[in-house]
């Protein structure tokens, strides 16, 4: 079962980020631009942003990092999805494993402290996906005519693993709050909320996901700030979280770690609507059990 779950995963993360691309691409550029440097900011808000991409580097540079950001998403969205249903799953075996026997016409859910541990374990493991994928990606985003090659060269297998600690500060607790909210909205909008064994509808799926998704990327925008700031070219003196927010504080003040605020909880609404809708379906097509 995981290695379908791996599969539906990554599929599910294709279809999804394919068609949110241009929102995260404004969403990096407004994170990495900084108020008090030398040069003119360069853009005043998401409508602002999305122009003047377009104006300056056409369509097409609102997909610039697709195709490698496609390539790290498989494995990424795939780990993230399947490992989430394996914590759950081997939670699941040893809290109820200590529990009386249930009814088989009760569903079993577990307690919000093994929901979230199970989240934040899959926002864990994923990282060793994530974090080489979103670098090579928002070095894309920032760099005009750079190559995917040439960004590859550039880091090196080290550099891949640039600012793994924020990513990993922003991973593993937006996946305890958003597949914990997700599995808890999706459960109360369940039309048959006694079969263990039905198939949950789409206007359960849809609506959850996209409660999840907003609440957690809203709370862990400073998070992906300083991740963005740490992998970016530009104020290379900083490398660590703890300075790169000192500096945001000290010179742009806290409003500065909400930056693409917006923009990120636009992708992140549509992006896990359309990944758990996908991921599901998959699921439900090929009858595999979920926890």
């Amino acid at each position: 079962m995981f290695v379908e779950n791996l599969a539906c995963g990554g599929i599910a993360g294709i279809v999804a980020v394919s068609c949110v691309f241009p929102l995260d691409m404004v969403k990096t550029r407004l994170m990495n631009q900084s108020s008090n440097a030398t040069r003119t900011v360069a853009y005043n808000g998401v409508v602002d942003c999305f122009k003047k991409i377009i104006q300056t580097e056409g369509v097409s540079g609102l997909y610039r990092g697709l195709p490698a950001n496609l390539v790290g998403i498989t494995p990424e969205k795939a780990i993230k999805l399947a490992g989430n249903d394996f914590f759950r799953s081997l939670f699941s075996k040893l809290y109820f494993k200590t529990k009386p026997a249930a009814p088989t016409d009760v569903v079993k859910q577990l307690p919000v402290s093994l929901e979230l541990l199970a989240g934040g374990c899959a926002g864990a493991v994923q990282v060793v996906a994530t974090n080489p994928m979103e670098i090579v990606k928002i070095r894309m985003q920032t760099s005009k005519g750079v190559s995917t090659i040439h960004v590859l060269k550039e880091l090196g297998l080290k550099g891949l693993y640039k600012g793994s600690a924020a990513t990993l500060s922003r991973d593993i607790p937006f996946s305890m709050v958003y597949f914990c909210l997700y599995s808890r909205l999706k459960h109360h909008l369940s039309e048959n909320k006694q079969d263990p064994s039905s198939k949950i509808s789409l206007k359960a799926i849809i609506p959850s996901a996209i409660v999840a998704g907003s609440t957690a990327a809203f709370f862990t925008t400073p998070l992906d700030v300083i991740k963005t700031r740490l992998q970016a070219h530009g104020e290379t003196q900083l490398k660590t979280i703890g300075q790169v927010y000192r500096h945001i504080m000290q010179n742009e003040g806290a409003a500065a770690l909400f930056k693409g605020c917006l923009p990120r909880v636009l992708i992140m609404s549509p992006l896990f609507g359309i990944t758990l809708t996908v991921y599901e379906l998959l699921q439900n097509f090929l009858g595999i059990n979920k926890v």
